[in-house]
């Protein structure tokens, strides 16, 4: 999220824009991409899912090839349990995925919806190491205009992306939604609330969520406008599945008090994360968030299942 200059304030009271205009303001900071997906060498995929398809590439087997601007390079483990593909958007973009079996037999896949000035090249080691520590494999996909997928970034295509996505991760894994934790992370929490709004899932975790595009760039809001974006506020209440909220509080970019409110509002909250000091981009660096999440997913969400 990038702070609104003192023109683009005053243009916003006077001139109040369509959603779409203050979502691009707000949001969307792709980076150049740091990374390619490579088909596989005919033959190498012999264990591809029978619901691959070749041709265009769209749902057909490829791999993730790191460029030169990576931080770092993938291991041959982490290559050999990692795979990469596109699918399509009902908008008509081409999205980029990756599935990573962290863990053989894991009963729950989270389905990672990133933060907004990172793409799947940056965030993959990241990913390999949460699923690894918290006994769960992941899938997570690009947004259009993000690393290889297509399009620009919009509010509407982040909905469609995240429909894609959870589309591809049933049908070419067959993954049961019972199965799939939804894991949101700052503008990944719209997407997320979006979807966990429509359906069912095992779980969804909202890491320094918004309440709404209004409400971070102008904290005296109230009440969710025609114009507002991501009106995350409005969509929590219609979650039916347990839902963590996890947020630091001295978060510098998303106030701690949206993530409050979206706890008060959430009638299917469980017991929240609030890390003492913590700021936007630092949670994941205290020890209680692997702590809370182990104890969500091994303990609260198992023994709900086994009921």
């Amino acid at each position: 999220m990038n702070g609104l200059s003192v023109s683009e304030l005053c243009c916003l009271f006077c001139c109040p824009p369509c959603p779409s205009r203050i979502a691009a303001k707000l949001a969307f900071l792709p980076p150049e991409p740091t990374y390619a997906l490579v088909p596989e060498a005919e033959g190498a995929g012999a264990g591809a899912p029978s619901s691959t398809r070749g041709g265009s590439g769209i749902m057909a087997r490829w791999k993730l090839h790191l460029m030169e601007r990576a931080d770092f390079q993938y291991t041959q483990r982490e290559l050999d349990i990692m795979e990469g593909f596109m699918t399509k958007s009902s908008r008509g973009n081409r999205i980029g995925c990756m599935y990573i079996r962290c863990v053989p037999g894991a009963r729950f896949t989270v389905l990672f919806s990133h933060g907004n000035a990172v793409d799947l090249g940056q965030m993959s080691s990241f990913y390999i190491g949460l699923g690894t520590r918290i006994n769960c494999n992941v899938f997570s996909y690009d947004y259009s205009g993000y690393g290889v997928s297509t399009g620009r970034p919009s509010e509407k295509n982040l909905y469609a992306d995240i429909d894609a996505a959870w589309q591809a991760l049933r049908t070419r894994y067959g993954i049961c939604p019972e199965n799939i934790i939804l894991y949101g992370q700052s503008i990944g929490t719209v997407p997320t609330v979006d979807l966990a709004s429509r359906y069912e899932c095992a779980a969804v975790i909202l890491h320094s969520p918004l309440t709404s595009g209004m409400r971070v760039a102008f904290p005296d809001t109230k009440k969710t406008y025609c114009f507002d974006a991501f009106p995350n506020i409005e969509k929590v209440s219609k979650i039916t599945s347990p839902v963590l909220i996890i947020h630091g509080t001295e978060d510098e970019v998303i106030d701690f008090s949206h993530g409050l409110a979206l706890y008060e509002r959430c009638p299917k909250a469980v017991e929240p994360l609030w890390v003492e000091g913590a700021g936007h981009n630092d949670i994941e660096l205290y020890s209680q968030y692997l702590d809370r999440l182990r104890r969500f997913i091994s303990q609260e969400l198992l023994s709900q299942h086994s009921n």
